[in-house]
């Protein structure tokens, strides 16, 4: 098993969204009256796996976000379809370009 990622390594937007991600997750759980018992049934995660991911640690897969985000209805909001051109195979002869919203990358 690898070890928890530490926010030393996950770049500080990432960390900071992550974070927002969790408070969203509590306070629409909420909001929305589904128990932690219950969502994490639906999720098919641990209590305490449900309090990582609404602190919004990065060692929780994006993958447990993304899935309480759809249990919540909320997906299409917060990760919404990306535009074809961001991920289409590129055809031969193309060029290949990539949107830059963040200089300080890594």
């Amino acid at each position: 098993m690898k070890p928890p990622r530490t926010s030393a390594v996950i770049p500080s937007l990432v960390a900071e969204r992550l974070e927002v991600w969790g408070k969203c997750i509590r306070k629409q759980r909420v909001a929305q009256n589904v128990t932690a018992a219950d969502l994490c049934r639906r999720l098919d995660i641990s209590r305490p796996t449900l309090g990582r991911i609404e602190r919004g640690e990065g060692s929780v897969a994006v993958a447990l976000y993304l899935a309480a985000f759809h249990v919540l209805g909320l997906l299409a909001i917060v990760a919404p379809r990306l535009d074809l051109v961001l991920w289409e195979p590129v055809r031969e002869g193309a060029r290949a370009t990539r949107p830059r919203d963040d200089v300080d990358y890594f």
